[in-house]
């Protein structure tokens, strides 16, 4: 190879790392939200949606007492259940395409956070006393 083709080269090279550093390699927020993402959101939300009234239950039993436990929050959980069925629904529908409320493929329900009481996190409460953290609780102890 001649000197003019390794010059040529090493220009090519330098231009091709040169161009490379513009692009953007960033991973963009609403790229964990698709229409994946958002057919499992809608079969959770449909298939699970009832674990919202034990959930509510206790949680207002917690906060609360036994009474409005009882009352209101078996109404909450009946009422947030219905929500996420409906919910759910739209989102099996429709998972090949953006929401309608939004123009993107992010929850139809108002989030938890800022609607702290009245907001919905993205997929429906587990119920039961396990723990996703290790920690918690040690399988290997032996009482004796």
């Amino acid at each position: 190879m001649n000197q003019h083709m390794k010059t040529l080269t090493v220009i090519a090279l330098v231009l091709g790392f040169v161009a490379s550093s513009f692009g953007d390699i960033q991973d963009p927020p609403m790229n964990d939200y698709g229409p994946t993402r958002k057919f499992g959101r809608g079969l959770a939300n449909l298939l699970f949606a009832p674990t919202e009234i034990p959930v509510n239950i206790q949680q207002l039993n917690k906060e609360e007492g036994n009474s409005a436990a009882f009352s209101y929050g078996l109404a909450r959980g009946i009422r947030r259940s219905a929500a996420r069925h409906v919910a759910g629904l739209m989102e099996i529908l429709t998972w090949p395409f953006p929401s309608f409320l939004r123009g993107s493929y992010y929850p139809i329900l108002p989030p938890d956070i800022p609607y702290i009481h009245a907001g919905f996190a993205e997929f429906p409460p587990e119920v039961g006393n396990e723990s996703k953290y290790p920690y918690v609780r040690d399988y290997n102890q032996d009482p004796n």
